[in-house]
């Protein structure tokens, strides 16, 4: 593993443990050239797993192989400031990166991953939800946002 501080090639393991999910490894890892110590995670890839986006005004879509970060940071982003934990955030991305893998298929469309990011925000913060929903549904006007807010708003009273 290369050192992130000074692009070392040696480093060392000082400690490893599963992660609390248990999806993952935590390594402890010190660069033997210049001491610094990080952290590293080891996740099992099941397949790989193309995203195919829509091209652009309805061209010829777009291929991109599915990237776990993308995805955390996204979540992250509509996460920010509501009190939603990281664990939260890891478990909901793990699972749609579960199903993504064991689905079969060698490519997924970005829609069923909005839809699948949409589902598990749902289930944890209604204001997360929405703020997805006005980037993954493109609202143009705040009209848009209002109602897309009541509908949330009636699915809860339900």
């Amino acid at each position: 593993m290369r050192c992130p501080f000074c692009a070392h090639e040696e480093t060392q393991v000082k400690d490893s443990r599963p992660t609390e999910d248990g999806t993952a490894i935590r390594r402890r890892r010190q660069c033997s050239s210049c001491g610094a110590r990080f952290t590293t995670f080891e996740r099992v890839q099941l397949r790989e797993v193309m995203i195919v986006k829509a091209g652009p005004d309805g061209g010829e879509p777009r291929r991109e192989p599915f990237d776990r970060g993308k995805l955390e940071r996204s979540v992250s982003l509509a996460c920010r400031k509501r009190g939603v934990t990281q664990e939260q955030i890891d478990q909901l991305v793990s699972g749609i990166q579960r199903q993504v893998e064991t689905a079969g298929e060698p490519e997924v469309p970005s829609a069923r991953i909005g839809e699948l990011v949409m589902d598990g925000l749902r289930q944890i913060d209604s204001v997360a939800y929405i703020r997805f929903a006005s980037v993954y549904r493109d609202f143009s006007e705040a009209r848009d946002f209002e109602e897309f807010a009541s509908t949330v708003a009636e699915a809860a009273k339900d």
